[in-house]
């Protein structure tokens, strides 16, 4: 049975959207391969290849980045990310199903995966096709479909990756600092994941890169303190508040939220990898001192 290639896509981002949500930005293989339409199974995960095409559809609907791995994707300098054909027949098999979804202008998912079975899924799109090199270029967003063959001005390529970081790295980062602190708040031990966030260290425009060592997760009043420098962590990972909030006298959430941490040490991940950079935190408190 042929299905409706655009309504089945909307389900499935719908479903994969509400899972990750529930589960600070992942979904599981299990939920992948446990996804449905019209009452029909349809996988949105292959059991050993990096690409799935169900047979029900023209079209690709996921592709599976493996960072490392044998799925690796390669990001360009304009910021669009380069998916590789698999061997055989540029025309055939699933090479022909991928290079559909470009000629039907259909979105697709990326599947980034962070540990075994865990994948932060992204929308993107295919926008270039190029078979003689065998492979296409992937977006982060539709309208890039319309910058893809535009001059490569620095405009552009600013735009671009603002865009990839915005709907590519930041989800993946927030996804593996969760996971690393088992999705609790490193102050306030706080356990409720959709008020939980990544925070960075450095920030970007510090020179901060996403990736763990670089994180803490922290909920949304202890992030937000963190970045105006209500707050800040020693490099031995032990919480300060600063002098005239302590000072301050007003509600419970500034008593028992703020003042109350000062002095508290950091939850940590569990593995060595996964610790806060010491250094980076210690960059950041110099600045804590003197806010």
């Amino acid at each position: 049975m042929q299905l409706d290639e655009l309504d089945v896509r909307r389900a499935a981002m719908a479903y994969v959207a509400e899972r990750a949500e529930a589960a600070g930005g992942v979904v599981s293989r299990a939920q992948l391969e446990g996804f449905s339409y019209a009452g029909e199974q349809l996988k949105l995960i292959d059991q050993s290849r990096g690409i799935r095409n169900p047979r029900q559809l023209t079209a690709t609907i996921s592709i599976l980045s493996q960072p490392k791995g044998p799925y690796d994707d390669v990001e360009t300098p304009d910021g669009l990310i380069r998916y590789a054909y698999r061997d055989g027949d540029p025309n055939g098999g699933d090479n022909r199903k991928l290079r559909r979804a470009a000629e039907l202008g259909l979105p697709l998912l990326l599947l980034r995966g962070i540990a075994p079975g865990v994948f932060v899924p992204i929308p993107v799109y295919v926008v270039r096709d190029n078979p003689a090199e065998r492979y296409v270029e992937i977006a982060v967003d539709e309208s890039l479909r319309f910058l893809a063959d535009a001059p490569p001005t620095e405009d552009r390529r600013a735009y671009v990756e603002r865009l990839t970081k915005l709907r590519l790295h930041q989800p993946v980062f927030r996804a593996q600092v969760l996971a690393a602190y088992e999705r609790t708040c490193s102050i306030c031990r706080l356990k409720h994941v959709d008020l939980l966030d990544a925070a960075h260290i450095l920030s970007d425009t510090a020179g901060g890169q996403p990736v763990v060592p670089n994180g803490l997760a922290l909920c949304k009043i202890h992030h937000a303190a963190y970045d105006r420098d209500i707050i800040g962590i020693r490099p031995d990972y032990v919480v300060q508040v600063r002098e005239d909030v302590l000072a301050e006298v007003d509600g419970p959430m500034l008593r028992h939220g703020l003042q109350d941490v000062h002095g508290w040490r950091l939850g940590l991940p569990k593995r060595i990898a996964d610790l806060p950079d010491q250094d980076l935190l210690a960059t950041r408190y110099a600045g804590f001192t003197t806010a």
